[in-house]
């Protein structure tokens, strides 16, 4: 096949794109440039969209001896998924920008393009699986390496889009990734992983978010309050500087009169009100879903023992019941699920197969 590969600059997809050259692939290399002014994004090893990741990536496409290109998607990065990072949290959410990078600019935007210009998939260094059911769909699984496994930030990805994806390192170890580009002569070979949000230049999210969004309503200032009083503890400057779940940071200025730690249960940007509470407090037992993505056919009810769902980026699986109606999906938790905040996301597996992702509206506590 004539196949794009998308190149970050790091050793994941540099084997990826030299894998495809082996398979007898027609490869040609693209990195991503995702920032307007890249001086703000991460550098070093830390993102995955400086110049130094465009530096790294060119000369991996030299040494696998392959075309090589810089495609600018920094404005439609910065409306999709920057400016929905802000958003989220300018409404009390908390959102997964990965995995919306993934939905809207690696698997759509570079998709339709690739596609455009004739070439058959793209190509990247994400650990999951590909697989053909017995039904001729194309199915998605957890990688061998479940360390590394990442089909929880693929799990928006629709059927079209996987027919025309290629991941070669699902059936691999971390380990094993980095010896062969070592082997290969791929300076990436020891660079670390990217981590954290890579737009956010120095880590501190919610830094980031008060420069940004600034005096912005209703954001700017609130209580931190007792959910179970409603006696004031505090004082914030932003709602965006907290998150369902959020132990530190909390702005209060004595201990709670059992000795344990509050933890954020509540958020709500009208009013700048922040609840806290113990920990028992944060526990979920069923919640809702909006926006549903499915990766195959969309399923009525999934019920049963390799039925699961996974809640955070590197969350475990929870055993789960699942009923799709109308818009939404309803979950039923089999154990309790704590600090689960929406805006994120929760992605369905049937054993190790992705059915699909949808994002978290409503949390609930006892069924």
């Amino acid at each position: 096949m004539r196949v794009l590969a998308a190149m970050s600059g790091g050793v994941d997809s540099a084997v990826a794109a030299a894998r495809a050259v082996e398979a007898g692939h027609d490869v040609t290399g693209i990195h991503l440039a995702l920032s307007r002014n890249p001086a703000s994004y991460r550098s070093g090893a830390r993102g995955c969209c400086t110049i130094e990741d465009s530096n790294d990536a060119r000369r991996a496409a030299d040494v696998i001896g392959i075309p090589f290109y810089v495609w600018d998607m920094s404005m439609r990065f910065h409306e999709d998924v920057v400016e929905d990072f802000m958003d989220e949290y300018a409404a009390g959410r908390t959102p997964n920008p990965c995995l919306r990078c993934n939905e809207k600019i690696k698997f759509a935007a570079v998709l339709d393009k690739a596609l455009a210009l004739g070439f058959d998939a793209v190509v990247t260094g994400h650990y999951a699986q590909l697989r053909t059911g017995d039904d001729g769909l194309v199915e998605m699984h957890r990688a061998l390496d479940h360390g590394k496994d990442q089909s929880y930030v693929l799990g928006v990805l629709d059927q079209r889009q996987l027919q025309h994806s290629l991941f070669p390192l699902g059936g691999s170890t971390k380990t094993d990734v980095r010896a062969e580009a070592a082997e290969r002569g791929l300076l990436v070979a020891d660079k670390p992983d990217s981590h954290d949000i890579c737009f956010v230049a120095d880590g501190d999210n919610a830094g980031w978010l008060r420069e940004k969004l600034g005096e912005r309503a209703p954001n700017h200032g609130g209580a931190v309050v007792d959910d179970a009083t409603g006696e004031e503890l505090g004082r914030h400057d932003g709602t965006y500087g907290f998150t369902i779940g959020q132990r530190k940071g909390l702005r209060i200025g004595r201990p709670a009169p059992d000795g344990k730690p509050r933890f954020v249960l509540d958020i709500e940007p009208v009013t700048g009100t922040v609840r806290v509470g113990p920990r028992e407090r944060l526990a979920v037992h069923r919640l809702h879903g909006i926006r549903p993505r499915w990766c195959g056919t969309r399923p009525a009810r999934l019920d049963g023992p390799a039925v699961s769902v996974q809640l955070r980026a590197h969350g475990a699986e929870l055993p789960a019941r699942v009923v799709v109606g109308g818009e939404g999906v309803d979950v039923e938790l089999g154990e309790p699920a704590y600090g689960i905040a929406p805006g994120q996301a929760v992605v369905v597996y049937d054993g190790s197969r992705v059915v699909g992702s949808a994002t978290i509206s409503e949390t609930g506590g006892e069924p």
